[in-house]
């Protein structure tokens, strides 16, 4: 049996998107994007006379949800399928968008590099619980105007895995696109096989920007997921309970569906956040936190009540090291997600309130997602009954090392985690070196990188995406991009 977590009943989950439902349609939502604002009014939406706050309907929210997929599949670079976003499977992704990463040898944060970004794309590629890459940094030697692309094409030329990105600008789109079209071949195999998806980031309370809005329409064109990533803030930016925050949420990423399913029908979507609670102590929104964690499981479940595939910023830590705080936050985020069924939960290796990535953290984070995959898999029986030969063998022999039993079912039913997770004896320990945690994963990370296989992508593609990247830097004033590590 499943081991399942649910913080709502039926009847509030109900409650909830009424109101939600409620707020949109007589409130509204600012969108400042034209051509969304026609889109919405075309389909009976109410455009108020500033042109930019329109009201939904019920028959505009019954449209969106009705042609929502309740599921979609991803696939890697080469063309496998490696998720199905379908009923309560979980997928692990590290977290995107950092402006730092965790320097091992000073233990300062500083500003990533091309060359840090490669060496985390080689390592995701060798951690078998993380079963997608995102655009986890941001480079910091190439102009801010081609980062969202050149993250992406970094992605694809070094790694394998599928990828969990976004754009902040309209312009880069388009390349992003191209990118992929690269890999894949023709627009219709790459809506029959999604490589990507896309964030796309409300404004709280209740707005659309320019960028985010086309993002939506752009997606769903080229039949990109989208990922809605609402973040009300608790006693901030939302309502301080979290019920009222889990209204708000509902209300914007409702809104953000109904464009999408209106722009294309059938376009894949997850039903995502990355809300926080606010700590007015230092004015800072901690993703670790316990409420914040909850209010995470809770829209995922009203995510599934609509019958969607679900995501969540959760399973990272607002630790500044690879310390206690940084393991037990992550740990009970990974642990609760996995038991509320969040389809993509996104978070590993994260630092610093989603500013820092960590491969030491992205390493023993990779364990902690094998022990929550391992948790939802639940006790079940295996040739367990009659239990009686078991206990006459083990009185008989003294042991059950190698018994047939044993053989058959070790590797299923027990998880064995890598070497920075220390489980040996203390002497024994100590005869290894006496390694601390930060130690051992970075050992593992600097072994894992001596290991790397480059991608099988073949060469005339890896050199398209070159041409393309090239271009796109020399368009924004960037003669030549940054030495790659072959």
């Amino acid at each position: 049996m499943r081991p399942k977590l649910k913080f709502l009943s039926d009847n509030l989950v109900q409650q909830i998107l009424d109101e939600a439902i409620q707020v949109i349609c007589r409130l509204g939502v600012e969108i400042h994007n034209p051509a969304v604002v026609n889109l919405l009014a075309d389909h009976g939406g109410l455009v108020q006379a500033d042109k930019i706050h329109v009201k939904f309907t019920q028959t505009l929210i019954e449209t969106g949800l009705k042609t929502a997929p309740h599921s979609f599949k991803l696939y890697d670079v080469l063309g496998n399928q490696t998720h199905d976003f379908v009923d309560d499977r979980i997928f692990f992704t590290p977290g995107s968008t950092a402006l730092n990463i965790l320097d091992y040898e000073t233990n300062q944060m500083r500003k990533p590099t091309t060359g840090d970004y490669i060496n985390y794309v080689r390592l995701v590629g060798q951690l078998p619980h993380i079963a997608a890459q995102s655009t986890a940094m941001i480079p910091a030697d190439v102009v801010d105007t081609i980062s969202d692309s050149y993250r992406l094409f970094l992605s694809l030329l070094y790694g394998e895995k599928p990828v969990v990105t976004g754009t902040f600008t309209i312009e880069s789109f388009e390349v992003m696109k191209d990118l992929q079209l690269a890999v894949r071949g023709s627009e219709k195999t790459l809506k029959e096989k999604p490589l990507t998806i896309f964030s796309a980031c409300p404004t709280s309370p209740l707005k659309w920007s320019d960028v985010t809005s086309q993002n939506l329409l752009d997606c769903a064109r080229y039949g990109i997921p989208v990922e809605y990533i609402a973040m009300p803030l608790s006693g901030f930016m939302a309502p301080v309970t979290l019920v009222g925050t889990l209204i708000q949420h509902t209300a914007e990423t409702l809104s953000g569906l109904v464009i999408s399913q209106l722009a294309n029908p059938g376009s894949p979507v997850l039903w995502g956040g990355s809300p926080a609670i606010f700590d007015v102590r230092y004015a800072t929104t901690p993703m670790g936190a316990i409420e914040t964690m909850m209010i995470d499981c809770a829209y995922s479940e009203i995510g599934k009540h609509l019958g969607l595939p679900t995501q969540a910023y959760i399973s990272l830590s607002d630790a500044k090291l690879l310390d206690a705080q940084a393991g037990l936050e992550s740990g009970i985020g990974a642990t609760l997600a996995a038991l509320a069924g969040i389809n993509s939960i996104s978070g590993p290796g994260m630092l610093d309130f989603e500013s820092c990535q960590s491969l030491e953290k992205l390493v023993l984070d990779n364990e902690i997602c094998g022990m929550a995959l391992r948790l939802v898999q639940g006790i079940e029986p295996r040739e367990d009954f009659p239990s009686l030969p078991h206990f006459e063998e083990l009185l008989a022999e003294k042991h059950l090392l190698i018994s047939d039993h044993t053989r058959k079912y070790i590797k299923e039913e027990l998880f064995v985690p890598g070497v920075v997770i220390d489980r040996a004896n203390r002497s024994r320990w100590q005869e290894e070196g006496g390694l601390t945690l930060a130690q051992r994963a970075h050992k593992e990370v600097e072994e894992r990188l001596l290991n790397y296989q480059p991608s099988r992508l073949p060469d005339a593609v890896k050199k398209e995406l070159v041409r393309l990247m090239e271009a796109e830097a020399k368009r924004y004033g960037q003669e030549r991009l940054p030495q790659r590590i072959e």
